[in-house]
C-alpha cells in the first residue's frame, strides 16, 4: 500500500519543488510548461511518458499547442505520495 505524504514532507514541498503548485480541492500538485511550439511540447510529453512508464506512475496531463499541464497525485494512496515527488523531480530534470 502506498502512503500519502506526512506533514514534514508536505511542509518541504514549496522549497523542494518550487515550480509545482498545490491543486485546490485535491491532494495533488500541478505544473504548467510552455514551449516554442507544438512539436517541442509533444517531444517533452514523449520524454515524460517514458519516465512515467519506467516508474509505473502516470500523470494526469493535457496539451494545447505549446502548453503542457501536468497534475500528479497517487490514486492508490488517495493523494500525494513519494511517488509523485519522484516523478516531479524527474520531470524537472528533463528541463535542466
Amino acid at each position: 500500500m502506498v502512503e500519502t505524504l506526512d506533514a514534514a514532507a508536505r511542509a518541504a514541498l514549496a522549497s523542494e519543488l518550487p515550480d509545482w503548485r498545490p491543486v485546490e480541492g485535491r491532494d495533488a500538485i500541478h505544473r504548467e510548461f510552455r514551449f516554442r511550439d507544438f512539436s517541442e511540447a509533444w517531444g517533452f510529453m514523449a520524454r515524460v511518458a517514458l519516465l512515467a512508464e519506467a516508474q509505473d506512475h502516470h500523470p494526469e496531463w493535457s496539451n494545447v499547442w505549446n502548453r503542457v499541464e501536468i497534475l500528479l497525485t497517487t490514486h492508490d494512496a488517495g493523494g500525494l505520495s513519494a511517488r509523485d515527488l519522484r516523478l516531479a523531480h524527474a520531470i524537472d530534470a528533463l528541463l535542466r
